[in-house]
């Protein structure tokens, strides 16, 4: 606990410790999500098996470190019956759009979405108050596989910085 306590911030320590997430076997909330476009929505539907990655912040030095792995290692993921990776970052559109592009300019099957109000990752227990270090809440860094909507496997690290029960590798090792 001291590390979040480093980085965020009593309240930010206070959320991890109350805020129960979600758990294997509960369903995938519903949500509209936003991929490239700040103005268009659409319904997240999850068919076949998924990896849901949450991030406190595009562009920052831990994410930036943690998502190439999955993108390097898509076809493991393939390869290993992963039909989509959605990463899921509490900024807008245009950061998310950038970010990708920024990590993968040839492009990647992987899908970066804007939960610009925190209202998806909030909906599975899973977001923070970062205001702190981040200007507002953010979502925890998570894994989570899912068999079409339906939770198999969750992982959330205790602290936001840290990129280990999380990483691609950790997360092949589950499949």
């Amino acid at each position: 606990m001291t590390s979040i306590l480093a980085h965020v911030g009593y309240n930010v320590a206070a959320s991890l410790l109350s805020n129960p997430h979600i758990q294997p076997g509960a369903t995938i909330p519903a949500a509209d999500v936003k991929e490239d476009s700040p103005d268009k929505t659409t319904p997240l539907i999850l068919t076949g098996k998924n990896i849901l990655i949450g991030v406190p912040g595009a562009f920052t030095t831990p994410c930036n470190s943690h998502i190439p792995a999955y993108i390097e290692k898509f076809d493991e993921f393939k390869a290993k019956g992963v039909d989509s990776i959605y990463v899921f970052g509490v900024n807008d559109a245009f950061v998310m759009k950038a970010w990708k592009n920024s990590l993968a300019p040839n492009g990647t099957p992987i899908h970066f979405i804007a939960d610009d109000k925190g209202a998806f990752v909030s909906s599975l227990g899973l977001i923070f108050d970062a205001s702190p270090l981040l200007g507002n809440p953010r979502s925890k860094r998570f894994a989570i596989v899912t068999d079409d909507n339906k939770v198999v496997t969750v992982a959330v690290e205790d602290a936001p910085p840290n990129v280990d029960l999380t990483s691609a590798k950790s997360v092949l090792a589950w499949l």
